[in-house]
């Protein structure tokens, strides 16, 4: 009877155990759930959504240039010094202008404009792997400076055993007070170290906090990191057709391009019609309506300033593309040669913690028959101490560099990750802006308040 009750409390406790453990696993953050919180919460996202609605904007106020543009003025005057109320005179006038004609240089601001959506778009995406990426960093250095501070807090209390045994050992005479003085110095720079890796584990906090909204709580292990490419050629090519940086200056250099072409639109007259309608405080009307032929006879050479201007501007655009292109290669290259240090690190790392883990066991069995001193000990512990920190630390880089790999190649997205949630529709305000709606009164302005109000700006 006793037996089973025994057994039954033993059951209650391995029940109570795998409830907490479970409990505590369900509770874990995962690398997931911190690219999701980036995501949604990150400012430097934010940031970029609102430069490219404002690019957005821009298409919508070239394409606003095509269409009559509709004022009003209204005045009252005197002479002076008045005479009399009979002496004001009061006017009222409504005009309307329409460009007919200007060589298309109306139609290349609005191709410029598109062009440039799609380049901040490509921004935005760059935005997008640079907060993932962070969030990888800082999710991986938490655990890595959370671990350095257990090598240490086991460290102190290895040491501080050490110490008290030392002690113990010169009370008996067995060794002097040179080997206490020795513990006790290690002791020191034991906690010295530990009072580091604090501070290193606030700081790896603090950006992860930074990076993705809040404080990490439980970190789960990471998961298996995501596939990459074969070889350095494979991952070079993917790069150059999908880095959004090399994307982004190749639209960059068509805005350029398109910049030539306004140049030399400038130079050209341009035609417009006009009509106008007034009233004076006699209630007689006047009316006029006409077309306009204006254009540059002379202007101090500024156009053709502006014409090399937006020659250079596109030399410099192409300079700024291939510059890019080597830079996002040399990325890859850097990643790719860190994925494999790491793994070779990672290996030998491993053969030496098993290596220093024996060294150092065989030498405090030693040292209690006296074969070894308190020093030897100590160093053997460093030893181990050190192995265990460069596995770790080749770890983190492993796993780093493969999401490095990942960003320099241009696909260190939402979308080839799968993360499964909601992204930001670049499109979708676009759409709503393009046309140049009249807001709330056309089904496109309308369209646009319900676009504003889900991104919370009313």
């Amino acid at each position: 009877m006793k037996s089973f009750t025994v057994a039954k409390t033993l059951g209650r406790v391995a029940l109570m155990a795998t409830l907490v453990v479970g409990a505590a696993q369900l509770r874990a953050e995962s690398l997931t759930d911190a690219f999701i919180a980036a995501y949604k919460h990150n400012g430097l996202l934010e940031q970029n959504r609102a430069t490219l609605r404002a690019a957005d904007e821009d298409v919508a106020q070239a394409v606003a240039l095509l269409r009559p543009v509709i004022n009003y003025a209204a005045g009252i005057s005197s002479r002076y010094p008045q005479q009399s109320v009979d002496e004001l005179t009061a006017s009222l006038e409504l005009s309307a202008e329409l460009l007919l004609f200007d060589f298309g240089a109306t139609r290349l601001g609005i191709d410029a404009a598109k062009e440039t959506v799609l380049a901040t778009r490509e921004a935005l995406i760059a935005a997008e792997q640079t907060v993932l990426l962070n969030t990888v960093q800082a999710y991986m250095a938490v655990r890595r400076d959370a671990a350095f501070v257990n090598l240490r807090q086991s460290n102190n209390r290895l040491i501080d055993r050490e110490l008290k045994a030392a002690r113990d050992r010169f009370e008996v005479g067995e060794v002097t007070r040179t080997d206490v003085a020795i513990a006790e110095s290690r002791l020191a720079g034991a906690q010295s170290g530990l009072a580091a890796a604090r501070g290193n584990l606030a700081q790896s906090r603090e950006f992860y906090r930074r990076v993705v909204g809040s404080y990490p709580e439980n970190l789960a292990p990471p998961p298996t990191p995501p596939q990459t490419a074969k070889s350095l050629e494979a991952a070079i090519a993917v790069a150059r057709r999908t880095h959004p940086d090399i994307r982004q200056a190749m639209r960059l250099v068509t805005v350029a391009d398109i910049g030539i072409a306004r140049a030399e639109a400038a130079m050209r007259p341009t035609v417009r019609a006009r009509a106008s309608i007034g009233l004076d405080q006699g209630l007689n009307d006047s009316r006029s309506l006409g077309v306009t032929l204006s254009g540059p006879i002379y202007q101090g050479g500024a156009l053709s300033s502006a014409y090399r201007q937006a020659q250079a501007r596109r030399d410099r655009s192409r300079a700024t593309l291939h510059l890019t292109q080597h830079q996002v290669e040399e990325a890859v290259g850097n990643a790719w040669a860190l994925i494999a240090v790491s793994r070779a690190s990672l290996s030998a790392s491993d053969e030496q913690v098993r290596a220093a883990t024996v060294a150092f066991r065989g030498v405090q069995e030693e040292a209690t028959l006296g074969a070894r001193t308190t020093l030897d000990v100590l160093d053997a512990e460093q030893e181990l101490l050190d192995a265990r920190t460069t596995r770790i630390s080749a770890d983190t880089d492993r796993y780093t560099a493969i999401y490095s790999l990942l960003a320099t190649m241009g696909l260190l997205t939402v979308e080839h990750l799968g993360l499964g949630i909601v992204t930001y529709d670049p499109a979708a305000y676009y759409n709503a802006v393009r046309t140049a709606p009249t807001h709330k009164v056309s089904p496109q302005g309308k369209k646009l308040d319900r676009i504003l109000r889900g991104l919370g700006k009313q």
